[in-house]
């Protein structure tokens, strides 16, 4: 957490000193004298304001001040390259128009308006992700269908997952797992009780199985809308199993265990793998569900064949999923550690914006191959 944070100022502090030159040279298009006091004032306040919005990443203005810096970034470092090789070929006219266009600032929001476009667009598709992993441990064929990350009642259209479902149930799961965050501090005690009614009609062989993410219990706000007591029991009424540090046998071949949520790192207070899996089969291949993708060596080191897990949404704005990878964490898709894959989903929504301008939304479809 200490290096994100030290990774986000450091990314602020550079945007506001760009901003603070983007800014001033804006102001000159605009007739404003480069060396003037006022102009350099006037510079500083607003790349100060406007460093102070990117600050504020919980709110979607923040987002959008962050993406108008950077989309302006972006054309300030294409124009370089481009400018004299346009210039030549197409003529002093077609410059002087499009260099006039571009030093106007108008080109980076229209840039951002189509971000947010797309983002809007993506935030009310679900696709279908499929994954095969062929192994010798079985000797029959399993399907899964992973869910995660479904925050209902907040940011997505509820008719966008409700068709999704229908979907998913055509994909025939023998077994399903519900990766958490399904619900979160701005899902309705009635939206809670809702989704895993839905969610528990899931068509399937041998069961749907819950694991906590770290917004189920709306840790995250003083003013919850339903108790641990009612959310277990909404779970339980709906006929899905919670797995908190808990395993369980499907079949006569796999092994599925869940694992209580890290809670933003504080693993202290969760059971290890390996007591989770003491007196396991070990024959059996072993599937691990943890909400977050961390972990993978320990759950490697102690047999485990499979780890599924959410909680990074895949970098829901551009370009966290970047920088979340050139950190070393495992931010989307399939890893190997070891003899364990990790599959790690970009979930089925997203959370506080209502946009999505990285990853897309998806479920999971996991085939277990045997050899």
């Amino acid at each position: 957490m200490l290096n994100y944070l030290i990774l986000l100022i450091a990314l602020i502090l550079f945007l506001g000193v760009y901003a603070f030159f983007r800014i001033r040279r804006l102001l000159c298009f605009y007739g404003a004298d480069a060396t003037s006091k006022k102009t350099i004032a006037a510079s500083v306040l607003l790349a100060a304001g406007t460093a102070f919005l990117c600050l504020n990443l919980f709110r979607t203005v923040g987002i959008l001040t962050l993406h108008a810096v950077v989309c302006s970034l972006i054309l300030d470092i294409a124009a370089w390259p481009l400018a004299a090789r346009f210039r030549k070929k197409e003529g002093k006219w077609a410059w002087d128009l499009t260099g006039r266009l571009y030093q106007s600032g108008i080109l980076p929001l229209l840039l951002t308006a189509g971000a947010f476009a797309y983002g809007s667009f993506n935030m009310n598709h679900i696709q279908k992700t499929q994954y095969q992993i062929p192994t010798s441990q079985l000797t029959d064929d399993y399907r899964i269908v992973l869910l995660t990350d479904v925050h209902y009642g907040s940011v997505q259209n509820e008719n966008v997952l409700k068709s999704t479902l229908e979907e998913i149930n055509a994909q025939r799961p023998d077994f399903v797992i519900l990766g958490g965050d399904i619900v979160e501090e701005g899902t309705s005690k009635e939206k809670m009780q809702e989704i895993f009614h839905l969610l528990g009609s899931l068509e399937n062989q041998y069961g749907i199985f819950y694991i906590y993410g770290n917004h189920d219990r709306q840790p995250y706000t003083r003013r919850r809308t339903y108790t641990d007591e009612e959310l277990s029991q909404a779970i339980h009424d709906s006929g899905i199993q919670i797995l908190e540090d808990a395993s369980v046998k499907i079949g006569t071949e796999i092994i599925l265990a869940g694992r209580g949520d890290a809670a933003w790192g504080a693993t202290k207070k969760r059971a290890s793998v390996k007591e989770i899996l003491n007196g396991a089969d070990p024959n059996a291949y072993l599937i691990m569900a943890d909400h977050q993708p961390i972990e993978a060596k320990e759950n490697s080191g102690q047999g485990v064949d499979l780890l599924l897990s959410g909680h990074t949404h895949g970098g829901q704005i551009w370009p966290t999923g970047i920088l979340s990878e050139l950190m070393g964490t495992l931010n989307y898709g399939a890893y190997k550690q070891d003899g364990c894959t990790v599959i790690v989903s970009s979930g089925t929504a997203g959370w506080a914006y209502s946009i999505r301008t990285g990853a897309h939304c998806e479920y999971v479809v996991v085939d277990l191959k045997s050899k």
